[in-house]
Formats: structure tokens, sequence, C-alpha cells
């Protein structure tokens, strides 16, 4: 498709000098350039493919940024970055350079807040609109041209508790706020709970055109009336039933209205510029098809939610025809092997093998591989929903009635339910089981989803016991482990990465509680890596670059709590340099654990080197490319050895411990 409406739209202002034919138009523009890219560099397509004559319905009525507009969940932004005059990045595509997959302040003034995790837009936005109302230029009965609030929230991420309690404190606004729910019926996978099964029976049970054939018939009624504002003032609660059959959004005093079709673009303007003018916080309900214009992403809207590049296959051509219809093929690119793909089989495998163990995962089944679980054993393995801080109390749960729980759970959405591990699992003694998808760096999603601090926030839990691991039989091997822990609280980490097979063909042996395996040996090393996860795997390169200038001696780390005392006192007692790596901040990480321990026992930090993440934000761009900029990749960890043993001053060996501590 030749794109010739969207190339012009250098901002809002020249959305509004189309027709709605041509919006129309640009909409399949929109979508052409959206799914085009994404086939090229993976992304979130069928989310911004749903929302597309929404986000144009919302920019053509509202005055953005003088207006405020949030997002929620941020991975449906696409459409209203095309629409913002950022055509010119999309593509590089979540790379260097390029367009971030998620809102970014640093590319637009239109863009808020960065923002990935789910539940936070409509608290943002309360936030803006007293904030607003504070500084004299908030919309309010007083000053109705002031700036407008609208939050633009969806993919299930209502039912997140964080999204509750914004709902709960927006309803006591005197102003105009207006909360647009993008209600596609899923999640990144099916939604669960009773709220997606509330507007599972909205949907069936008042569908747009009864809707509205009523509201107009209501509007005929009132002479002179407005749409939305007149009939709810002058009809009371016999309009308010007319224009929401369940309002259940009513009980947080938020006037609510659909559901619409979110795909009609005259009537989402109709529906929008009566709500601009509305005095009162309000919900829009818009039913869409995530997915929407493609057979392909329709149709599978759980594999097209994220996926990586993929190929058309089609009959006479893949033309936008063909891809809007059934008629075509769609096949993703393989990359080799992924950490998740492994734990998948890891814990069906588990499962199958142990009555007693349970799973779950809160909106993640396929991004951490329970997919497979949940479809082998539905009664002992759960999806949540967007819900984590439940997920982990409700494992906490079945944990103290006897089971075993394994939650898996993105490294950086656990940051959401550091308390639940705290109160409700490791204060109890309960063992409670985290497998930590996406740990470190995380590539195209960028500094919102990397999952750089798991380590140091689950590290000062008393009795927890945090592993990584650096390939499928170390990951086996450390599941197996935690499936016989019953001492507390266990995390396991892995990163968004394929499997590397560099020691696959050595027997790994299995993990004992603080104890390291030893990758490569010296008797008389001239330095020692502990790396921790697949950090290991990046000094075992680097050590074979070196092998014909240092005896580099390399060990799989394996656990930052508790670190293997014994190895670092065979190492540091005989003078031999220590350096640590770990795909995780520098700051309370594997290494700080290290230099704990070496306070501790009464060894010479000195010799002690860490690399980690940097004390800055890494954001979007490949894996390696990140790795390398944070001094991570086999080349930058041999650069750092050579750098550490040149200046190295000769340093005596310590005396032992015991002599040092008296």
């Amino acid at each position: 498709m030749q794109l010739k409406l969207l190339p012009r739209i250098g901002g809002p202002a020249d959305l509004k000098t189309l027709s709605i034919p041509q919006l129309e138009e640009l909409a399949k523009e929109i979508r052409h350039a959206i799914c085009d890219q994404i086939s090229r560099s993976g992304g979130h397509l069928a989310p911004n493919l749903g929302v597309v004559e929404l986000t144009i319905a919302l920019h053509y009525v509202f005055d953005f940024p003088t207006d405020r507009l949030l997002f929620d969940v941020g991975h449906q932004c696409y459409p209203h970055k095309l629409l913002t005059g950022r055509l010119p990045l999309l593509s590089k595509l979540r790379q260097r350079g390029g367009m971030a997959g998620f809102p970014d302040p640093r590319e637009s003034n239109h863009d808020l807040f960065m923002v990935g995790h789910a539940g936070t837009a409509i608290s943002t936005a309360v936030g803006m609109a007293r904030g607003d109302l504070l500084n004299g230029d908030g919309c309010s009965p007083e000053r109705p041209n002031g700036r407008r609030v609208v939050t633009m929230i969806g993919d299930a991420s209502i039912v997140n508790g964080v999204a509750m309690e914004g709902l709960n404190n927006a309803g006591t606004l005197r102003r105009q706020f207006l909360v647009v729910l993008n209600d596609n019926g899923m999640s990144i996978a099916r939604p669960q709970g009773a709220v997606a099964s509330y507007f599972d029976r909205v949907r069936l049970s008042y569908s747009y055109s009864e809707f509205k054939k009523a509201a107009k018939d209501l509007a005929k009624r009132i002479p002179g009336g407005h749409l939305i504002s007149d009939a709810y003032h002058r009809m009371g609660e016999m309009s308010k039933a007319m224009i929401s059959e369940d309002a259940w959004f009513e009980k947080f005093g938020l006037v609510t209205v659909g559901p619409i079709d979110g795909h009609d673009l005259p009537t989402l303007i109709d529906f929008l510029n009566e709500a601009r003018h509305f005095d009162r916080p309000m919900l829009l309900h818009v039913k869409t098809v995530k997915g929407k214009g493609y057979a392909f992403a329709e149709g599978d809207s759980c594999t097209f939610h994220s996926p990586s590049p993929f190929d058309v296959v089609a009959g006479d051509g893949a033309d936008d025809a063909k891809l809007v219809s059934e008629g075509c093929r769609v096949e993703l690119k393989k990359g080799g092997r992924s950490f998740t793909s492994a734990v998948g089989d890891a814990m069906t495998d588990l499962m199958s093998r142990d009555p007693k163990v349970v799973a779950c995962t809160a909106a993640m089944p396929d991004g951490t591989g329970i997919s497979k679980v949940l479809a082998k054993f539905p009664d002992r393995a759960w999806d949540t929903g967007i819900c984590e801080s439940h997920a982990t109390d409700m494992m906490a749960g079945l944990a103290k009635t006897g089971w075993k729980p394994f939650f898996a759970v993105y490294s950086t959405f656990l940051q959401r339910a550091f308390d639940q591990c705290f109160q409700e699992a490791s204060l109890q003694g309960l063992p409670l089981r985290l497998l930590l998808d996406r740990a470190g760096l995380v590539g195209g999603d960028g500094a919102v989803h990397h999952g750089f601090c798991d380590v140091s926030i689950l590290r000062v839990l008393p009795g927890a016991c945090l592993m990584a691991a650096m390939d499928e039989p170390s990951l086996r091997a450390a599941i197996e482990f935690m499936a016989r822990h019953e001492d507390g609280l266990s995390a396991l980490r892995y990163p968004r990465d394929k499997v590397s097979d560099l020691f696959a063909k050595d027997a790994c042996p299995p993990f004992e509680l603080g104890k390291s395996r030893a990758l490569i040996r010296h008797d008389k090393p001239d330095l020692a890596v502990l790396g921790f996860g697949v950090m290991a795997i990046e000094a075992a390169q680097a050590a074979k670059m070196l092998a014909g200038e240092y005896r580099i001696e390399v060990h799989d780390a394996r656990f930052a709590k508790p670190v293997d005392a014994a190895l670092l006192r065979s190492l540091l007692l005989r003078g031999i340099p220590v350096l640590t790596i770990e795909d995780h901040s520098v700051i309370g990480g594997f290494g700080a654990a290290v230099l704990e321990c070496c306070a501790e026992e009464g060894l010479d930090a000195r010799l002690v080197t860490r690399l980690g993440l940097p004390d800055s934000w890494i954001h979007q761009g490949e894996r390696n490319e990140q790795l390398a900029e944070a001094g991570l990749d086999a080349t930058s960890i041999a650069r750092v050895i050579r750098e550490r043993l040149d200046r190295s001053p000769v340093v005596e060996p310590a005396p032992r411990a015991e002599a040092v501590r008296r």
C-alpha cells in the first residue's frame, strides 16, 4: 500500500483538516504501516491494530498535548505516535535511535509518562487533573475551556488493583475526567476473573446497535438535548439505565456510557465530542477487536500480541487484501530455543512427576512458558490476570495448605508484588517459588521492562534463596532444587534470550544450597570470574579470548544468596583477584553480596572487582547492544580483565579469616 495521507500528518492539527472518509482511509494506512514494520522488527501488533480508529477519534476531538492523554497499558501507543509526527522513527521501532515501544517523553511532549506496567494511568491522570485545578488551568464547571484529561485503558489492565484504586479516587473529582475503556475481550492472553466475565455479559446482552438506537431515541425525546450530558441531567436514573444497562462503574462515581463500537469513526467522534463537554468523571466503554483489520491477528491475537518478525505467505503475493482476508498464512521467524520455552517444558515434566506442584502466571502464559502447563494441568495451574500481588498471595495460600507453588512472572512485574513476598511468604517462612523471566536486559521493550533489581529487593528477605540459570541444563537443575527446597522463598532468574549450548556436553551437577559450579579451572589462575546466570557464559567466552595471555578461571556462581563463601575463601586467601559479573544492577546485586561476604569472612575485598548494570537507564535496542553498552559482553569483559591484571599490584595472601577475626 502506498501511504498518501499518513506522511502528511505532522501532528493532531493536520488530522483535523481531514474528512471522515479520509480519516477512515488514514486508519487503513496506519494499520499497514504498523503491520509492515512489525513484520520486520517485531513489536506489539494486535493491541495497536485494535485502537486505530479510537486513537484517531481522540486526537480529532481533543486538543493534545494541551489536553492530557495517558495510556494504560503503554503498548497501545503506536497509532498515537504516528499521529503525533513520529512516522520517521517507525522504521527503527524498538531499536536505537528509533521509536520506543511504549510512551516516551524523550520523543514527544505528547507522551506524558514512560509507562510499561499496567494499571497506572488512571491514578496518574487523577494526579494531573488535580494538579491542573491547583494551577488554575484545569477544565471544571468554573473553567469550561481548561485542560481536559483523558486516559485510555485496555488489554484488561482495568482489573489491576492499582486501576481500581485510581477509579475509586477518580469518582471524587469535581471536574471533567474521561476514562476510555478499550474493551477488546482480551488481555495479553484471555482475560481472567469476575470483572472480565462482567464485560463478557455486557457485550453479549447489550450490543452496540441496540445501544445506538436507544441513545438516538432518547435524544429525540429531549428537545434540544445533547446525547449524553442533557440526557443524564434531565432524566436522572432512567436515562442512566438506558445509557448503560449494568453501570458497574457508577459505583465508583463515574457516569458510564456504552458499550459503543470502537471502529465506527463517526459515532466515536460524536460521543467523544459530547464527553469532551461533560463536567463530571465519565467512563466511555468502547468495544474493539484486538488485531482489527488483519485476519491472522484477529484470529490469533495472543500469538500476535507482541510477535517476533514474521513472513506472510500468500498464493499470489502478500498484499493487504489477502492479509485482511483469511487467504494468507503467517510464519513467525524462529531464532533458537528460548529460556521461556525451556521453563515450560521443565515445569510440565516436573508437574508430571510431582502431583503436589502447582503453578500460576499473571496474564503472561505465553511470555513465561506456563501456557504448556495450563493446557496439561488445568486443575493445578492458573492465569490470574494482570494482578501480580494477588497471584503472590494466592500462591502463599497454596503453600500454607501443603502445595508446592511456582509463580512464573517477569522480573519487572515482580516488583509490584514485593510486599506480598515479604508479608505473606517470607515472613511466614513459606516456600513460595518464583520463576523470574525477562531478568536483566530485555532488548526492544527497553527501560520499562528491564529486570534490573530482583536480586536487590529479594536479598533483604531473611532466608531467601536466590539463583540464576546460565543454560537449559542449569535451569532444569535449579527448578528441581526449588521443588525440594522447603525452607522459605526461592527465586530463579533467567533472561529473555536463547539458551546457550556452550557447556551442553558437560554434565550439569545438581544445585546445592550456596554452592557454585566450576566451568574453567586452573591450578594457578591469574584471575577468577564469578558469573551469575548467563554472565557465566559471557565470562567463559572472554576467558577463551584471553587464553594465550592469562589463565582465567570461570565459575557459574548459581547463588546470589547465599553466596559461595568457601570458594571466595579459597580464591582470596591465595591472593587471586576476583571479578563478579551480573546482568543486574551493580547496586545491591550479586557483586554487592560478594563484598558483604568478604566483610563477614574477613577477606580482602580490594581483590574484588564488580561488573553489572550501571546506575543509569538503558533504553530500547537489541539485547547484545545493551550488554555492550553496559560493558557485559565478552569483548568488554576481556578488556576489563586485561586492565585489572595489567594494573594489579602484588597482593600478599591475606591471613586466614580466623586470625583476622581475632
